[in-house]
């Protein structure tokens, strides 16, 4: 799956140690790292795929959940098309902020980003502080999407990536979402190739070129 046709930007956001940069590793390498060092700043990884039919290229910035990173990470919020947004279901401190990392994605992406809620580590599930109910009616009561997944098992994350894939490109198809916005997290591939030809090098990270 070489061509593709859509390039969707996603974030992923959450405390430091919640496991936000295995999930984009089991995504992305099908592997765990068993000894993953905390994130410093921003880390990247892509994974083409297909949705409903179509290629599509996931470009996905993991960010650092340390407080000193916020305002660098703040920056690669910006043309976001989908928001993963980690807690640790082991964690309720983790579960506990959800709610300012809402507030903040909100305030730096655009209204039609996608968000989807993944609770992370449902391996440990014997350890859990946070139960599913009350995840579960957190992320409704704010239009997100939600599923418990594990990074070490692989368990539901790729239906967590692919899910907010999906909707992406169901709010493309129903114009819910302008691909001529410059904050809409999607580059399809006809307007890379015309920027190319044109002469025009495919811009920063919130832009959504590879």
């Amino acid at each position: 799956m070489s061509q593709f046709e859509y390039i969707f930007k996603y974030i992923i956001i959450g405390d430091m140690g919640v496991g936000k940069s295995c999930l984009l590793q089991q995504f992305t390498e099908k592997r765990f790292p068993e000894d993953q060092p905390h994130t410093i700043g921003i880390e990247f990884g892509t994974r083409v795929c297909e949705v409903n039919g179509k290629v599509i290229k996931l470009q996905i910035w993991d960010t650092a959940g340390q407080e000193r990173f916020r305002a660098v990470t703040r920056s690669y919020y910006r043309g976001a098309a989908g928001a993963i947004m980690v807690y640790d279901i082991t964690t309720r401190s983790s579960f506990n902020h959800l709610a300012t990392w809402l507030t903040d994605a909100r305030n730096h992406t655009n209204p039609s980003t996608v968000m989807m809620l993944i609770g992370n580590k449902l391996d440990m599930a014997k350890q859990r502080e946070v139960s599913f109910e009350e995840a579960d009616a957190f992320a409704k009561d704010n239009g997100l999407i939600y599923l418990e997944a594990s990074a070490k098992t692989g368990q539901n994350v790729e239906e967590a990536f692919l899910r907010t894939a999906r909707k992406i490109y169901e709010n493309i198809q129903s114009g819910a979402l302008d691909l001529n916005a410059a904050e809409s997290g999607v580059v399809s591939n006809r307007t890379r190739s015309n920027r190319i030809k044109a002469g025009q090098t495919p811009t920063n990270a919130s832009s959504c070129s590879c």
